[in-house]
């Protein structure tokens, strides 16, 4: 089978962290990409769960949002979005 080159770019610091790791497991980044590429075809989807780990910002907006569904009435709720509007230009 013919080989091809392609060319991706990325940050500098997260490819010497790949190409660390990669050699750490006995191989070189571009067989690591080849082996995604390979088990992606394979399974028809991204081999593994993509993930975010929420940031704090974004952990406190949960916490809040938890705190008005139990019914904390230090948040204002409103019936509608006109109300609401009324309330906030005072």
């Amino acid at each position: 089978m013919a080989s091809v080159n392609v060319t991706i770019r990325m940050d500098e610091k997260l490819r010497k962290q790949g190409a660390l790791l990669f050699d750490e497991l006995g191989m070189g980044l571009n067989q690591a990409i080849t082996i995604f590429v390979k088990q992606a075809v394979r399974e028809q989807r991204i081999p593994f769960i993509i993930s975010n780990v929420p940031n704090k910002d974004t952990l406190e907006a949960f916490n809040e949002v938890e705190k008005i569904k139990q019914g904390d009435k230090t948040y204002t709720r409103y019936d509608n979005v006109d109300n609401m509007i009324k309330d906030i230009l005072k």
